[in-house]
């Protein structure tokens, strides 16, 4: 299993990414981060590195360009701009259609904070490219009137200690039309950095999505 890097082009950005494809992959999970974070995030990576032993191909990429990340770290312009982080992320998931090496496998999109939202819009936006959705500690409610239009069966994870964001999904949770399941994971804050809370949401995610992706056994 080798992870390379690539760059993710539209018309008007480049994207940093690193894609990991193993033998025989049948599916890939796109990660789409959340608030202030990159492709380097390390629970991203965590799960990534989960998924990729289960079996699956893995996409993590920068949703802003370094110039951006370093305005929205100064002023937040840009990570509420959930349009715009859907419109890069069916970008990308345009660019994984153009690669023979990745245009067959069903693809899944994991989505934290502010990017869940964006996953979602992506989602609703690209009914038949989509197959399944995770939110890790997410923020599904600013995706707003494209929540009723999601088809992908959608997991919400959300940490037991974090009170707002439980809200936030049960809210969200109301408005899905799809298949779709709420996994509060006891003893977690927002971010899972309590002991065990984030290999378990990472075990969830992968179960979520070796039930809706990958091909049945026999």
């Amino acid at each position: 299993m080798q992870t390379q890097t690539v760059v993710i082009a539209d018309d008007e950005v480049q994207l940093d990414g690193d894609l990991t494809i193993p033998t025989d992959a049948h599916a890939i999970v796109v990660f789409v981060h959340g608030s202030g974070s990159s492709r380097l995030s390390p629970r991203n990576q965590h799960v990534a590195q989960v998924l990729q032993e289960a079996g699956f191909a893995t996409l993590l990429f920068d949703l802003l360009t370094a110039q951006e990340q370093r305005i929205d770290a100064a002023s937040a312009e840009y990570r509420f701009n959930i349009p715009l982080l859907a419109r890069r992320l069916e970008s990308v998931l345009d660019w994984l259609l153009s690669r023979e090496d990745t245009r067959s496998l069903t693809v899944g999109l994991f989505g934290a904070s502010t990017g869940a939202a964006a996953a979602l819009v992506a989602a609703a936006d690209l009914l038949d490219e989509v197959g399944a959705v995770v939110s890790r500690g997410g923020r599904p409610d600013l995706a707003r009137d494209a929540l009723t239009q999601v088809e992908a069966p959608t997991l919400l994870i959300v940490g037991e200690l974090d009170d707002d964001v439980i809200r936030l999904n049960q809210l969200a949770a109301g408005q899905l039309r799809c298949e779709h399941r709420l996994m509060i994971v006891a003893d977690a804050t927002h971010l899972f950095e309590e002991p065990g809370t984030l290999d378990h949401a990472a075990r969830l995610a992968c179960d979520w999505f070796l039930a809706k992706l990958m091909p049945p056994i026999g």
